[in-house]
């Protein structure tokens, strides 16, 4: 070392105070040399590694952001698969909900026509039967009125018999 450097050493000594130590001995400069070169190894070593840590970092990094492109590009996919189906869907939910609005009235009206041809049809079998039991009633009639009438002629033939 050179008298400057040795001049700059600090040594701490028992009193507390700093002085300048101008004699180190071989031993002590063989071991300041050691320390400071195993020191840059140790520096030299841990800046390889933070380097090689950063590399992966980076390569990591990369792989991270192709992965995430990737998955970007398989979302909008899903997304345009998606879109058709959902607006057909709802195209077809909207014509059905239509015709529903559509059909709403035209039961209504068809439950009401159905009520009126059950009641129209009641009312037509009951007359229909009405004129069966007056067919039945008039045809007892004309029997019987026939009936009558060939005893009324029997007997006025009869009594044109008796009177020749």
């Amino acid at each position: 070392m050179s008298n400057e450097q040795q001049n700059n050493q600090l040594v701490v000594q028992n009193s507390g105070s700093l002085s300048f130590s101008s004699h180190l001995s071989k031993e002590d400069e063989e071991m300041q040399r050691s320390a400071l070169s195993t020191f840059r190894a140790k520096e030299e070593e841990i800046e390889k590694k933070t380097m090689e840590v950063r590399e992966k970092v980076q390569l990591q990094l990369g792989r991270v952001e192709e992965e995430t492109k990737r998955l970007a590009t398989i979302r909008e996919e899903l997304e345009a698969l998606a879109d058709p189906m959902r607006k057909e869907v709802a195209l077809v939910r909207k014509k059905i909900d239509s015709v529903h609005k559509e059909l709403k009235p035209l039961s209504h009206n068809c439950q009401k026509k159905e009520k009126e041809y059950k009641d129209a049809l009641e009312a037509f079998n009951e007359k229909n039967r009405e004129k069966v039991q007056l067919i039945t009633r008039l045809m007892e009639l004309v029997s019987e009125s026939e009936r009558l009438r060939m005893k009324k002629l029997e007997e006025i033939s009869k009594n044109i018999d008796s009177m020749q």
